[in-house]
C-alpha cells in the first residue's frame, strides 16, 4: 500500500478534516455512556438530585449535620452557607423557592469553586448520613445496639433508652470537645470504605427529604435534570451523526478518486509502453489491474480512513473511561481483547494467503474468457464448445472454491464476535451486580462500564478487521504499483532533435540487429538497405524471417539493439516518438477496428480531414463500393473490434485510416493477405499513383503483391539474402526464386 501512498497528496485536505471530525465523533461516542449513566444514577435513583450538599437546607437540619463535622470543618461549611431568614433582604425570591423558610430561617449555598463543591459534598454528605443513621437508631433497638457497639469507649449508650423527649442531637451538642472528635473520628472511620460517589448516592436520598421539607417540588427536579441530560445526549448523538455522515462523504469522495486517479494513471502509464513490456504483462492481467484491484483499493480506502483513525481513539478513549468507572473491572474487558485477537489471528493466518490466489484466479478467469470470445468462430469451425466449456468451468470453479473457503472462514467472525460481546456482558452483569450490593459501584457506571466495554471490543474488531482488508488490499496495490513502476524501455531522448521539414521519407536501415528482451541470440542480423520516397520498398520471406519485426523497428515499438535506422539522416532515437509515428501511416499486420463508426474509425488518423480526404482514402483502399452498399454509408456503426465486417473490409478500412494521414512514410504489414488478388492490384495501383512522394514500406508474402515494387528485400532467418527488383532477385537470389516458384506459374513470373 505504501507504493501508491503518493497519489493520495491530492486528497491529504480531504482526509484532515475527515480525521478531526472522526476525532470529534469518538468524543461524542465515548461521553454518550457516561451521560447515560448520569441518568440512571443521578436522575432515577437520586431523583435528580447531583450533591449531597443541597442547595438550601433548615436550620434544624444544619445544626444537627455540623454535630458530626470537626471544629475546622464546621466553620468552613458554615462558610460556604449563608444563612437566610424571611427577614433577611432578598428573603422574597427564596421565599418562593423553598417555601418553608416562613416557618424556619434556612441556609443557602454559596457559589464556589469544583474543589470546594466536592469537599462539600463528602462533608454534608457523611454528615446527614450519620444523622439519619442516629435518628433510626433511637427508634430501633437492633440498630441502637449496632450504632452503640460501633462508638469508642467510653460514649457507648443506647439511644432507644433515653428518657422520653430527650433531644440527643441536643445531647450530642453539649459533649465535651474531646467526646465530640472521637464521634467524628467514628463517624469517619465508618465512611472511609465507601466511594465518594456511594457517599453522594447515598445521602442524595436524604437530600431529596430536605426538599420536600423546604416545600421543594421534588418530581420536577428529577424531570428537570433528566430532560436536560436527555437533551445534552440528543445534541451529542446529533453531532456525532453530522461527523459521521460528513466523514463517509469524504472518505467516499477520497477512495473514489485515488480510484478514478489509479485507473487513469495505469492507463496512461500503458499507453507509454513498447511491445517489451506487454510482453510481461497479459491484456487479462492489465485489465484486471486496472478494474479489479482499483475497486479493492478503492473498498479499504473508504473503510480504512473510518476504522485507523477512529477505532484507536475509541479504544483508548474507552479503556480510560472504563476504568474510570470501575477500575476492578479492567481484566474483563482484557479476556475479551485477547479471546477477540486470538480470534482474529487464526482467521488471519488462513485466509490471508488466499487473497493472492483469488486475484491471480481472477486474471486467469479475464484470460480464458477472453480468449473464448474473441475466438468464438474458430472455436464452433472445430467444435470444441465442450472443450472451452470445461476449460471455463475448471477456471472458475477454482476461483469459486478458493471464495468459497475464503468466506466460510470469514463466516466464523460474526458469531465468534457475538459469543465474545455476548459473554463479555454477561460477565459485566455478573461481577458488576455484586460490587452494587457491595456498594461499591453504582448501577449507572456498571451500565456505563458494559458500553464502553463494548466500544473497546468493536475497536479492536475494527482494527482486526483491516489487517484482514489490508492484506488483500495490499496484494492488488503491489500489482497496481507493479504496472505503475514500470519504466518503459523505449523513452524520448532528453534534449529531442527535430526530424527535417519539409521531410522527404528516406528511410536507412544501417547495420541493424534487434534481439527480444530476455532472448539468447538476435532475430535479424545486419541489416543494411534504404527506402526511397516515390518508390515502393517489400519486404518477403518465409514465415519467421523477421518481417514484421523489422518494420516495427522504425516507428520504434521496439528499438534496435545494433546499428542505427534513420529518416532523412536522422537518428530516429533521437526524436520524440510523438514526431517520429506522426510522419508515418502505420498499417498493423492484423487489422483493428474501433467501435464507432467508420467516419470515426478514419478520422481517427486525423481528425480534422476533410470529407473529400476520407472519400480519396476509401478510393484508394478500394473500400467505397462496400462502404455505400451499408444502410448507413461513412456513418454506419462498426462493432466492438470490427465484427460486423468481414476480414477483407477490415484491411482495407485500416488501410483507408492509415491513408487518411497523408504521411510521408506508409507502413503496411502483410496487410492485403484478406483481400482478393483483383482487389490487391487495383489497390496496389491506386496506392503508387496517389502516394507517389511518399515512401511505401509492404511487408507481404504475396510475390504477386511484390513483383511491380522499385526494391525488394528478401529475408530468411533475420538475415537479408536478396535486395534488389524482381526480375534481379529470380536471377540472383535462390530463396526469393523458391518463394516466388510455390506462387506463380513459370509463364506468370516472366
Amino acid at each position: 500500500m505504501m507504493r501508491l501512498a503518493k497519489y493520495l497528496r491530492p486528497f491529504l485536505l480531504m482526509l484532515a478534516i475527515a480525521i478531526v471530525l472522526l476525532f470529534v465523533q469518538a468524543m461524542c461516542d465515548l461521553a454518550l455512556p457516561s451521560y447515560m449513566s448520569d441518568i440512571v444514577d443521578n436522575g432515577i435513583q437520586q431523583g435528580g438530585v447531583v450533591q449531597a450538599a443541597p442547595n438550601a437546607i433548615r436550620q434544624s437540619t444544619m445544626d444537627r449535620v455540623v454535630i458530626f463535622l470537626s471544629a475546622s470543618d464546621k466553620a468552613r461549611l458554615l462558610r460556604d452557607y449563608s444563612l437566610i431568614n424571611k427577614g433577611s433582604p432578598g428573603a422574597a425570591s427564596y421565599l418562593t423557592q423553598y417555601p418553608d423558610l416562613a416557618q424556619e430561617p434556612i441556609y443557602v449555598r454559596e457559589a464556589v469553586d469544583a474543589k470546594e463543591m466536592a469537599w462539600l459534598d463528602q462533608a454534608v454528605g457523611k454528615g446527614l448520613l450519620a444523622y439519619n443513621a442516629l435518628q433510626q437508631a433511637a427508634a430501633n433497638p437492633a440498630k441502637a445496639a449496632a450504632l452503640a457497639s460501633s462508638l469508642p469507649g467510653g460514649l457507648a449508650f443506647d439511644p432507644s433508652r433515653l428518657p422520653p423527649g430527650t433531644d440527643l442531637f441536643a445531647l450530642l451538642a453539649r459533649l465535651p470537645a474531646t467526646q465530640q472528635s472521637q464521634i467524628v473520628a467514628a463517624v469517619n472511620r465508618q465512611f472511609s470504605t465507601l466511594d465518594a460517589n456511594i457517599v453522594s448516592q447515598s445521602a442524595a436520598g436524604l437530600v431529596k427529604a430536605e426538599y420536600t421539607a423546604l416545600g421543594v417540588d421534588t418530581s420536577q427536579v428529577q424531570r428537570r435534570y433528566i430532560l436536560h441530560t436527555g437533551l445534552i445526549m440528543l445534541l451529542i448523538a446529533l453531532l456525532s451523526a453530522v461527523c459521521t455522515v460528513v466523514v463517509s462523504l469524504l472518505s467516499a469522495r477520497t477512495a473514489a478518486g485515488l480510484g478514478r486517479d489509479l485507473r487513469r494513471f495505469v492507463f496512461r502509464k500503458v499507453e507509454s509502453f513498447s511491445s517489451s513490456e506487454f510482453d510481461k504483462f497479459s491484456t487479462a492481467s492489465l485489465i484486471t489491474r486496472s478494474t479489479n484491484d482499483v475497486t479493492q483499493i478503492q473498498t479499504v480506502i473508504m473503510i480504512m480512513v473510518r476504522m485507523v483513525v477512529y477505532a484507536p481513539i475509541m479504544g483508548i478513549g474507552g479503556i480510560i473511561l472504563a476504568i474510570g468507572k470501575s477500575s476492578s473491572m479492567w481484566w474483563l474487558i482484557a479476556v475479551a481483547v485477547a479471546a477477540l485477537i486470538a480470534m482474529v489471528a487464526t482467521l488471519w493466518s488462513t485466509a490471508v494467503p488466499r487473497f493472492r490466489v483469488i486475484q491471480n484466479l481472477v486474471d486467469r478467469l479475464n484470460l480464458v474468457s477472453r480468449e473464448t470470445l474473441s475466438g468464438t468462430m474458430v472455436i464452433r469451425a472445430f467444435n470444441r464448445q465442450d472443450f472451452e466449456l470445461d476449460r471455463f468451468d475448471r477456471t472458475n470453479r477454482d476461483l469459486t472454491g478458493t471464495m468459497l473457503f475464503v468466506n466460510r472462514v470469514m463466516a466464523f467472525m460474526q458469531p465468534g464476535m457475538t459469543l465474545i460481546l455476548s459473554g463479555l456482558s454477561l460477565a459485566i452483569i455478573w461481577v458488576g451486580s455484586h460490587q452494587v450490593a457491595a456498594s461499591s459501584i453504582q448501577v449507572g457506571d456498571m451500565m456505563a462500564f458494559m458500553q464502553y466495554s463494548i466500544q473497546i471490543v468493536f475497536s479492536f474488531l475494527m482494527l482486526s478487521f483491516m489487517f484482514i482488508l489490508v492484506p488483500r488490499a495490499s496484494v492488488s496495490a503491489g500489482r497496481i504499483a507493479d504496472v505503475l513502476e514500470t519504466e518503459p524501455s523505449i523513452l524520448d531522448p532528453v534534449e529531442p532533435k527535430r526530424l527535417p521539414e519539409p521531410l522527404k521519407g528516406i528511410v536507412e536501415f544501417d547495420g541493424v540487429a534487434f534481439r527480444y528482451p530476455g532472448a539468447e541470440e538476435d532475430v535479424l542480423h545486419d541489416i543494411t538497405f534504404t527506402a526511397w520516397p516515390g518508390q515502393t520498398t517489400a519486404l518477403i520471406g518465409a514465415t519467421g524471417s523477421g518481417k514484421s519485426t523489422l518494420v516495427n523497428l522504425i516507428p520504434r515499438f521496439y528499438d534496435v539493439t545494433g546499428g542505427t535506422i534513420c529518416v532523412d539522416s536522422t537518428d530516429i532515437r533521437t526524436v520524440t516518438q510523438h514526431e517520429l509515428r506522426d510522419k508515418i501511416g502505420f498499417v498493423p499486420q492484423k487489422a483493428s477496428l474501433f467501435s464507432g463508426t467508420i467516419e470515426s474509425n478514419l478520422r481517427y488518423a486525423n481528425e480534422e480531414a476533410s470529407d473529400e480526404t476520407l472519400q480519396l482514402a476509401m478510393d484508394i483502399a478500394q473500400a467505397t463500393e462496400f462502404v455505400a452498399a451499408t444502410p448507413a454509408g461513412i456513418a454506419e456503426e462498426i462493432a466492438q473490434g470490427g465484427m460486423n465486417v468481414s476480414g477483407g473490409q477490415k484491411q482495407r478500412l485500416s488501410i483507408a485510416r492509415a491513408l487518411v494521414k497523408e504521411a510521408p512514410i506508409y507502413i503496411f504489414d502483410d496487410s492485403f493477405s484478406a483481400v482478393d488478388f483483383k482487389t490487391d492490384a487495383a489497390l496496389r495501383r491506386a496506392l503508387k499513383e496517389h502516394t507517389s512522394s511518399s515512401t511505401l514500406l509492404i511487408v507481404t508474402q504475396r510475390v504477386s503483391t511484390v513483383m511491380n515494387a522499385d526494391q525488394i528485400i528478401v529475408l530468411d532467418e533475420g538475415r537479408i539474402v536478396g535486395k534488389g527488383a524482381h526480375r534481379e532477385l529470380m536471377a540472383n537470389c535462390q530463396t526469393y526464386r523458391e518463394i516466388a516458384s510455390s506462387q506463380l506459374r513459370k509463364e506468370e513470373l516472366a
